[in-house]
């Protein structure tokens, strides 16, 4: 006779291959708390509309929504679910809805400082494995707007991929002057130019999607995004409209976050245009994304060097004698000053909410005893 923890421990089994379509691996298995999964289920969020969510399991797609407790529990965005979460659920009304009650572990999470003056992350993507950055080679070029997102993505240990969309509007010389350009201060980076409209390069995007793979597409709105995503499915799924010739900004615009599984069994999030990128507390992507002056930076003379105004800075210097671009140490410490004051101000504002909140909870405690 079979007994009941061998039945359900075939059944977890049973989910957990299942899900590896989904994108579910090996880190997200080592990562698995049997405890946790009594009474629940594992599902992926593959859509996110405000405070609404879309969630797909080993059968089927749903639409969810967070439990009590995760709502009032939460200290700030990063503890609400987000697109491409793997996330414990509850399935209601013969499994035609669910509700979230945990986050599973994140291998990887792409948040941005909320746009404004708010000082609060805001959540874009999860659990990504590849990052496509597309800029566009008309108006929407920009390298050390590429430098910002490569920030964000390598402070995520996620892998980056430059896609440079509309080659047909260049000359192949002043193309390869750009890819050079960038070559420059990324060298090992991977740069992939292409046009929506003739086809050019499409394939060899489509040689890097693997299945069970999650990967994002980040850049602004107007370099072509949506019509990308639209060739990889083979079939026109997302409306698109035409950009704005004064400054080539698209008048469509992804509104929702929501990850796409493509034929090969690849699975590509959208996101919406992003005007504004700033950041937080991002030391390694700031290391990483700027590797030759981390590496300069061992050479000053002083360890906590500001690479601005110190004596024998080798930063400074290699500025002075043309080793190093001037632009690219302008946006690295503009980059630097921003994080750490957005760094300071988030902590700052944090230590606040919380003595309010031990100051509510004293007076509640008082109010009772009264």
């Amino acid at each position: 006779m079979i007994s009941q923890n061998s039945h359900d421990h075939d059944f977890m089994e049973s989910v957990l291959e299942h899900l590896k379509d989904l994108g579910f691996g090996q880190w997200f298995q080592e990562k698995f708390d049997s405890e946790k999964f009594n009474g629940f289920q594992i599902a992926r969020v593959i859509g996110v509309y405000k405070d609404r969510y879309m969630i797909q399991n080993e059968n089927k797609d749903m639409p969810a929504e967070i439990s009590g407790k995760l709502m009032f529990g939460a200290d700030s965005p990063l503890d609400y679910p987000t697109v491409g979460d793997w996330v414990y659920v509850r399935y209601l009304d013969e499994d035609s809805f669910a509700v979230i009650h945990d986050i599973y572990p994140r291998k990887s999470v792409l948040k941005r400082k909320t746009p404004g003056k708010q000082i609060e992350f805001q959540l874009i993507a999860a659990n990504i494995d590849t990052a496509f950055i597309m800029q566009s080679l008309d108006v929407d070029y920009n390298l050390r707007r590429l430098e910002r997102y490569l920030v964000m993505i390598h402070e995520s240990q996620i892998h980056p991929v430059v896609l440079l969309s509309k080659i047909d509007l260049i000359s192949p010389t002043e193309l390869k002057k750009k890819i050079s350009d960038m070559k420059s201060f990324m060298q090992e980076i991977q740069i992939i130019a292409f046009s929506n409209v003739s086809g050019s390069g499409l394939n060899q995007i489509k040689r890097i999607l693997k299945s069970g793979q999650t990967y994002c597409l980040l850049g602004s709105s107007g370099v072509g995004k949506t019509t990308l995503l639209n060739h990889l499915l083979d079939r026109p799924l997302f409306e698109t409209r035409t950009v704005r010739e004064k400054d080539g900004k698209g008048r469509h615009t992804t509104n929702v976050r929501q990850l796409i599984h493509l034929k090969n069994g690849a699975m590509v999030i959208d996101t919406p245009g992003m005007r504004e990128l700033g950041h937080m507390d991002v030391e390694t992507g700031l290391s990483e994304t700027f590797n030759e002056i981390a590496e300069l930076s061992k050479q000053c003379r002083f360890k906590d060097c500001s690479h601005i105004q110190e004596k024998d800075c080798a930063v400074l210097a290699a500025v002075q004698n043309g080793t190093l671009s001037e632009e690219r140490y302008r946006n690295y410490i503009k980059l630097r000053k921003e994080s750490d004051y957005y760094k300071m101000s988030y902590l700052e504002k944090r230590k606040k909410e919380r003595r309010f909140g031990k100051l509510v909870k004293s007076v509640m405690k008082h109010h009772i005893k009264k």
